[in-house]
């Protein structure tokens, strides 16, 4: 081979060799960029999910209180969802809940009917929900939301809420709590650590289903519904 074809040959080489080690900085770089907005959507997340905690404790407040919720990227807003309680007649109570909703890339972080998810798909509860099963009596707390909130990006807003308690009776029965909601896992996971017997059903046909909890025997029923005005402040 002559010294020109060798030369030849030297440079395609390394030209190939650039332009792999261009094409692996470039998938490095990448991976890297990727990793850092994942583990800046988690600690959002984990961020949202304190503050939201710390904002609105509807079974532990009575009147006015003020909190704060920030992050540095996502959307909050509020949305629709439904709990109702069933006996063997039907639906015996039924409101709009409302929920807060947070979301920065795969990671959710949603307060719902007093419970608190946090995470990548369904997430986990970081706050339980206030449904309290003992021998013979059923206690479900319905934190009933108002008003909305509606934020992204980076944000760092005051949430004031004004708390009112309610409480009734619902009688003697067997009873099943459905609780309307994207992230079923949590809620299921719940509801069988409390003995119940978990389904799924759309009550309403808008798509949403509710994670229905059939618990076993008879039982007094109550409900205390916690009525929660949420606004921004400033």
């Amino acid at each position: 081979m002559s010294s020109d074809t060798r030369g030849q040959s030297n440079v395609v080489g390394v030209a190939i060799l650039l332009g792999v080690t261009v094409l692996a900085l470039g998938t490095v770089t990448a991976s890297v960029g990727t990793l850092i907005e994942t583990n800046a959507a988690a600690a959002d997340a984990n961020r949202v999910a304190a503050d939201l905690d710390d904002a609105i404790q509807p079974v532990r407040t009575t009147g006015t209180r003020v909190g704060a919720v920030s992050f540095t990227d996502g959307t909050l807003t509020t949305e629709s969802r439904t709990v109702r309680v069933l006996n063997e007649s039907g639906t015996v109570f039924q409101r709009d809940a409302g929920a807060v909703r947070f979301q920065s890339g795969s990671y959710r972080v949603t307060a719902l009917a007093g419970a608190i998810s946090s995470g990548a798909g369904d997430g986990r509860f970081t706050r339980s929900p206030p449904i309290s099963v003992g021998n013979g009596v059923l206690v479900v707390g319905v934190p009933v939301l108002s008003g909305s909130l509606d934020a992204s990006g980076e944000t760092h807003v005051r949430v004031r809420t004004r708390v009112t308690h309610d409480r009734r009776t619902l009688g003697s029965g067997q009873f099943r709590v459905a609780v309307e909601t994207r992230r079923p896992g949590p809620w299921e996971d719940f509801f069988e650590r409390e003995n119940a017997t978990v389904s799924h059903r759309d009550f309403d046909g808008d798509g949403v289903e509710s994670v229905v909890a059939a618990f076993p025997g008879n039982r007094t029923g109550y409900v205390v519904v916690h009525r929660v005005e949420v606004s921004t402040d400033g």
